[in-house]
């Protein structure tokens, strides 16, 4: 597990743990972008029976072409604005679509010296279509995975 993702729904808190994530600053046309994506696994034997996270068992986010003022991530906060721009992503693995909004991503170095974020926000609530927004908030670090490959 590489982190978790709680979503904090006035019905109950939702718990999806991080199996896989990606950041990257990525310098293009003189200038640096900024690249995130965490995905949740489906497991839902955390989940009580009657949760609404056994609709959306999955979820994955990401900030995709962020401008950077410094390409270098560690001791950074970002804040991504609402400004039109179409900078985050939302895949519920379904039908339903869902955007995010004030977004924050706070970049660190955990005590093994790998780059970790809190990354909160608020997101749509696609669990029952309500107008309000629900706070999200997680956390993740980007080890490299090491494959091991049998011959």
């Amino acid at each position: 597990m590489k982190g978790i993702l709680k979503i904090y729904h006035p019905d109950e808190t939702l718990k999806y743990f991080i199996v896989n994530s990606y950041c990257k600053a990525i310098f293009s046309n003189n200038e640096t972008h900024l690249e995130v994506e965490v995905g949740t696994s489906d497991d839902l034997d955390h989940v009580e029976d009657d949760s609404l996270q056994y609709n959306f068992p999955q979820i994955a986010l990401a900030i995709t072409d962020f401008p950077l003022k410094n390409k270098k991530l560690e001791g950074q906060t970002v804040t991504v604005p609402d400004d039109g721009e179409d900078y985050t992503v939302v895949n519920l693995f379904d039908d339903e679509e869902a955007e995010i909004y004030e977004n924050q991503l706070c970049f660190t170095k955990n005590e093994e010296g790998i780059l970790q974020v809190v990354w909160s926000g608020k997101i749509q609530d696609f669990y029952t279509g309500s107008e309000e927004l629900i706070p999200f908030k997680l956390k993740c670090h980007f080890k490299e995975e090491i494959i091991d490959i049998e011959e």
